[in-house]
């Protein structure tokens, strides 16, 4: 990668675009490839012009993949936006195998372990929570009356945002006769905090307490799918046990949960605790009877002490939210080599938000390991594209304006960036929506595009831990799983020290590779997974929780 400072950048020999590293005024000099020429406009950061003529309905190719096609003819030097480039991606087919691959140097890693919960199925976890989980909306408020019951006592409440000393404040400035103006410019100064009290259970990072909006009312399809979401939870390494909250007469039963328990661990042992509240009647000997419950819950979880684990036992989530210009070419990039890192130790990766795999879809099937899993990845692309457009939306519609602002106009151009942070490695399995998807290797995960959707499914398949790349800044994470923020840019680094974890604008920069950020990287990842460093998402209690309802979500 680059090591000194540039203006500009070409991601692949064959694109007819250029990056720019930075903001170029219109007449700046460009020299490429024994060209000169001049801006014919104002170039921000992150956006791309043209290094060529071109005319209606000429090709535009960036990471050496269509992406987008010219609404007019543009001269040399022109601004590349949306109004004058569509989305346009290559047809993709069966075709030949391309699962060779140049595996990383590991040495550095080879020997390294992490400290983890190992569970009696072979998966270690990187933390180590008990759940309290409603299988329909109906327990939603018996669900956090058990978090008002337990949280505070059991020293677990996040402080970090809780405002309630600023409002105290307030209220002194209103009753000491301050008036409106005052109030809003006082300053207030914000400290993120820590749990309440010291933990009783030194060795439970938590207890979690998941809401949502579904188990019944919908199709027999999302509830079930439900089922299997919940059932990646309670079944992950991270997890110790559960207590489950019924009603009883919902679409997702008790009994689907318990057969997709088995199906993703036959041999389940851990200490699962289910109430019906039409069973057991009145509201307090069902929340006595959960309270019970749950706190010996707790007890036998915290029995778990972490002890050193080989990496291989990582099984590490690829995520991105806010995407900007540069995610394509520093941090998706950087946990591309990671990524190949880990597969080499025998560790596995997942990469999902299909949506944000269009334009990529041939190289990433020829790179499955048979036909039969590229047959697999290529049919859900298809049939998800197809929902989309029937509902008139169409993956060419993924980008948010954030996205587009920053430089990603096209569903392709996003995706051929965003598919970047799986490396290079064989595709080993291709997974639908809500399966598991920890195989050694690279998986695909069919899952939307929507960071928090993504996320939540990605850990349901067994991650344990969450890598997620941002331009523009997110502070999503997840009940369960660590979830490690990277900016692809310093600005926004500098901008949000709260919610992100690592910068990888050095790359942008020139201070250092790909190759060298992917290391930093691996270092965090060891650290958090041993409890060592506590990302962001993990000290302000960021956990989203959102299910896919499988019509359409992008």
């Amino acid at each position: 990668m680059i090591k000194d400072k540039k203006k500009y950048l070409q991601i692949h020999p064959n694109d007819n675009v250029l990056v720019a590293l930075q903001d170029l005024p219109q007449g700046t000099e460009i020299e490429w490839q024994n060209k000169r020429f001049q801006l014919l406009e104002n170039i921000a950061a992150k956006h791309k012009f043209t290094i060529t003529p071109l005319t209606k309905d000429a090709e535009v190719y960036m990471y050496g993949v269509l992406v987008g096609k010219v609404n007019c003819d543009l001269g040399m030097g022109a601004l590349i936006s949306t109004e004058n480039l569509r989305h346009a991606a290559d047809d993709f087919k069966l075709s030949k195998r391309n699962t060779a691959w140049t595996q990383p140097d590991v040495s550095d890693f080879k020997d390294k372990t992490f400290s983890g919960f190992h569970r009696s199925n072979g998966t270690v976890g990187t933390a180590n929570y008990w759940l309290v989980i409603p299988l329909v909306f109906c327990e939603n408020r018996n669900v956090l009356t058990l978090k008002t019951a337990f949280e505070e006592k059991l020293g677990y409440k996040v402080k970090a945002n809780d405002y309630t000393t600023e409002v105290d404040e307030l209220i002194r400035l209103y009753q000491s006769g301050a008036d409106v103006n005052q109030i809003i410019s006082s300053d207030l100064s914000v400290s993120v905090g820590s749990a309440s009290q010291q933990r009783l259970f030194d060795n439970v990072d938590g207890i979690k307490f998941l809401n949502h909006e579904m188990g019944c009312g919908g199709t027999r399809l999302d509830s079930d799918a439900l089922c299997g979401l919940l059932a990646g939870y309670i079944t992950h390494p991270n997890v110790a046990g559960a207590t489950i909250l019924s009603l009883g007469c919902q679409h997702a039963q008790a009994s689907i949960l318990q057969a997709e328990i088995a199906k993703r661990d036959p041999k389940f042992d851990k200490p699962l605790y289910i109430f019906e509240q039409q069973k057991e009647g009145t509201e307090k000997e069902l929340m006595q009877k959960a309270v019970k419950a749950t706190f010996a819950g707790m007890m036998e979880a915290n029995q778990h002490t972490r002890k050193p684990a080989s990496l291989d036992k990582l099984c590490i989530g690829l995520e991105c939210g806010g995407s900007d210009g540069f995610s394509g070419i520093s941090a998706n990039p950087a946990l591309g080599y990671l990524s190949d890192i880990l597969v080499t130790l025998g560790g596995s990766v997942i990469l999902a938000e299909f949506p944000e795999l269009c334009g990529v879809e041939q190289e990433l099937s020829d790179r499955c390991v048979d036909e039969p899993t590229a047959d697999k990845f290529m049919e859900l692309m298809r049939v998800y594209n197809a929902k989309a457009e029937a509902d008139g939306s169409g993956f060419y519609m993924n980008p948010s304006p954030g996205n587009i602002r920053d430089g990603l106009i096209t569903d392709a151009i996003k995706s051929a960036g965003a598919a970047k942070k799986g490396g290079t490695s064989p595709v080993m399995a291709v997974v639908d929506y809500p399966g598991l998807a920890n195989k050694p290797g690279l998986n695909l995960l069919c899952t939307p595009g929507n960071d928090v959707e993504s996320t939540t499914a990605e850990v349901a398949a067994g991650a344990n831990i969450v890598l997620f790349t941002t331009g523009l800044g997110t502070p999503t994470g997840n009940p369960i799983t660590p979830v490690v923020k990277l900016s692809t840019n310093t600005k926004t680094f500098e901008k949000m020290p709260d919610i992100i974890d690592i910068n990888c604008g050095t790359i942008i920069e020139g201070e250092e590779s790909i190759q060298e950020a992917a290391h930093r990287i691996l270092d965090y990842v060891i650290q958090a997974a041993s409890g060592e460093v506590v990302p962001k998402a993990v000290l302000l209690g960021q956990d989203d929780f959102i299910p896919w309802r499988r019509g359409v979500s992008l």
